[in-house]
């Protein structure tokens, strides 16, 4: 995105304390954004292109102060990556209220906080903006042998919004796009049996945190493409 009146465009990435999240904030670094990072876990930052800022954007609040501090920093918001998601796999039967609570409240809530603060934000600057959504091939292809309902409840949302979002604020120029994923080789995942991982994938192995870096730089730099949901899932969504 260009710079307007002098200063770096600036990049929100939730969930940026580890795996694609820190992923994310280098990669928006090295394109030469400022960038926001927050999680519930992130540790202070004393780099002048990086803000980081501990919160649980599930909560209005954190959220709210999220946006606070950047527009402190910074004064703009460009794009905003919610990258922030809780994945628990079980059969749908054995889901506890506990854990649907926690699931809906990062995945959905946190995607509205955020992401109502931060088009508010670019609809008043005038410029456009970028909303990424990171969702899961789950969605398109669910698997009987790894059930993740809630996952499909979520993200699916996600996808559905990123799509609404896309024609609500096209003539805005505030594009909105998604990644959905496959099985992408994190610490999150660092004891799983790679091998089976593998064979999940029509291409033979699990994703690594590189080819979502690349599937999302690929969307903030395609100014021509919104509405999308990119398949970043090694073919699990073309079949098997």
């Amino acid at each position: 995105m260009e710079e307007a009146e002098g200063s770096p465009a600036v990049a929100v990435v939730t969930g940026a304390s580890r795996g694609i999240g820190a992923g994310l904030v280098e990669a928006y670094r090295r394109l030469g954004y400022a960038v926001v990072a927050t999680s519930r876990t992130i540790e202070p930052s004393d780099e002048a292109d990086l803000l980081t800022v501990r919160a649980d954007v599930a909560d209005r609040a954190a959220a709210e102060r999220v946006v606070a501090a950047a527009l402190d920093r910074h004064g703009r918001i460009d794009t905003l990556v919610n990258n922030a998601g809780i994945f628990i796999g079980k059969p749908f039967t054995e889901y506890t209220p506990a854990e649907y609570e926690a699931v809906t409240a990062v995945n959905l809530d946190g995607f509205f906080h955020l992401t109502q603060l931060a088009v508010r934000q670019m609809l008043a600057q005038g410029r456009g903006g970028h909303i990424v959504q990171v969702t899961t091939s789950l969605v398109d292809h669910p698997r009987s042998a790894a059930p993740a309902l809630l996952a499909s409840l979520t993200k699916g949302g996600l996808q559905a919004a990123t799509k609404g979002l896309a024609i609500e604020y096209a003539a805005h120029g505030i594009r909105a796009n998604a990644v959905s994923l496959g099985v992408i080789t994190t610490p999150l995942n660092a004891g799983a049996d790679r091998e089976a991982l593998a064979r999940l994938h029509p291409l033979g192995r699990p994703g690594e945190v590189r080819d979502v870096v690349d599937a999302v730089v690929f969307l903030e730099n395609a100014p021509f493409v919104t509405g999308e949901i990119l398949h970043v899932d090694g073919g699990q969504s073309a079949g098997h």
